[in-house]
């Protein structure tokens, strides 16, 4: 009798190991809830007051000086109490836990100690962040949500475009009309262009008007040609495009004059103009100069054109996606200054730490470390900013590029005209000949 119930407690066993196998490879949000979160949050509980203990978080309520009779004695704190915590709150695939700072602690103690919060908890990340005055909010995630993000999901609405996934598990959005501008900085494969495809291939099917400026002979942007309503592939081309540009912006800023209103958007829907996004792909190629007149001329003119177009481009429906390997201010004095007026940031993996600073240092130095920490292998992974003034890790949706062709193809007939820009571009051809 006790060999049948042997082999059946085994066979139990094995058939438990294997359901519990299947849940966590097709519902990892409920393996999560039913076996990892209660053996975290009981690790995160026993284990919380020796990391206070080792990464200096907990403090002691009695001086670190005694006055003993007429003699100052110093030594180490005694009885050190560590910080309150709440208990561990379950999230769809980590936890949560608020902590309460005792007096003259800040949240940058908590940041540096985060490293050994992960080791502790074996999870894959704590972030740190300060909700309020007094309170740190520590959030954990068990595994690394970026390596299958799945496909999610948002409205469509005019001017967004779904890029991808956040590690957090929600939907990564570039929302033009919250934020009008984006720095896309990111190596040689490390899925830059992927990105400006996504992009391309989300807002095709919206009725807006898409410019590509493509110094590299248009290699990137040339195949989505059909659905651009103009290519500039050379830096006197680009030129000439960003001068029709401005002479356009000039136009819809008496257009809002005359009506009384400070935006396109306030316009009737038959009066105002179609929206406009300018995709340039390589920035240095803009800004880069040979030594001889001509090319440093073209250089300032693109310098001047494009930080005027950002400046003022956001209440009048034009908009700026800029892309590049290197961003820093050896490529020009107008570099730093464009920047500065480009909201949006998502900074792929760099191969130097200046172009990671150059474009998240400004918002937050966090956000530099994490996205120095992207490695080659995660191709598609970026640090990228939100409305709100934060940051996460992100991963773009994989776009194959015949998918973003074919939608390009596809979505042709809605290519809105440019008259301005198309007689720039004639009249270049014209003196070129």
């Amino acid at each position: 009798m006790e060999p049948i119930l042997i082999a059946f407690a085994l066979a139990v066993v094995a058939w438990l190991l294997v359901v519990g196998d299947l849940v966590r490879r097709h519902r990892p949000a409920w393996h999560w809830y039913l076996t990892g979160y209660p053996v975290t949050a009981w690790r995160v509980a026993s284990t919380w007051r020796r990391v206070a203990l080792l990464n200096d978080l907990a403090v002691s309520r009695l001086p670190a000086r005694t006055l003993v009779g007429h003699l100052l004695v110093k030594g180490d704190p005694v009885r050190p109490v560590a910080p309150r915590i709440s208990f561990p709150r379950a999230t769809r695939m980590g936890l949560t836990m608020v902590v309460r700072l005792h007096a003259g602690q800040t949240p940058a103690t908590y940041m540096q100690a985060a490293d050994a919060l992960v080791h502790a908890w074996k999870v894959h990340a704590v972030r740190v962040t300060s909700p309020e005055r007094g309170l740190v909010l520590l959030t954990a995630t068990a595994t690394d949500p970026l390596l299958r993000p799945g496909l999610a999901s948002a409205p469509a609405e005019l001017l967004s475009a779904l890029i991808g996934a956040l590690e957090t598990g929600g939907a990564w959005v570039m929302n033009l009309r919250l934020v009008p501008h984006w720095l896309i900085a990111g190596a040689t494969r490390s899925g830059k262009s992927t990105l400006l495809a996504r992009v391309i291939t989300q807002l095709a099917p919206q009725p807006v008007a898409l410019v590509g400026i493509d110094c590299k002979g248009g290699m990137e942007l040339g195949l989505f040609a059909d659905r651009l309503s103009a290519l500039a592939t050379s830096r006197r081309e680009a030129v000439a495009v960003l001068t029709a540009l401005v002479v356009d912006m000039q136009e819809r800023m008496s257009a809002c004059r005359t009506a009384g209103v400070r935006s396109v958007w306030e316009l009737p829907d038959k009066l105002r103009p179609v929206p406009v996004v300018v995709l340039v792909d390589e920035i240095a190629e803009l800004y880069l100069s040979d030594g001889t007149r001509q090319s440093k001329a073209e250089a300032e003119q693109c310098s001047t054109l494009l930080l005027r177009l950002a400046q003022l481009g956001a209440a009048l429906g034009l908009h700026l996606v800029v892309a590049g390997q290197r961003v820093g201010s050896d490529l020009g004095p107008g570099v730093t200054a464009l920047r500065a007026q480009l909201g949006g940031r998502i900074c792929h993996r760099v191969n130097d730490p200046g172009t990671a600073e150059m474009t998240l240092g400004d918002l937050n130095k966090d956000a530099v470390t994490v996205a120095q920490a992207i490695t080659a292998q995660e191709r598609g992974v970026a640090v990228c900013t939100g409305p709100d003034g934060g940051w996460a890790r992100a991963r773009s949706h994989l776009t194959p590029t015949d998918e973003a062709v074919a939608t390009a193809r596809k979505h042709s007939g809605m290519t809105p005209e440019l008259p301005a820009i198309e007689r720039a571009l004639v009249a270049l051809e014209g003196d070129g000949k």
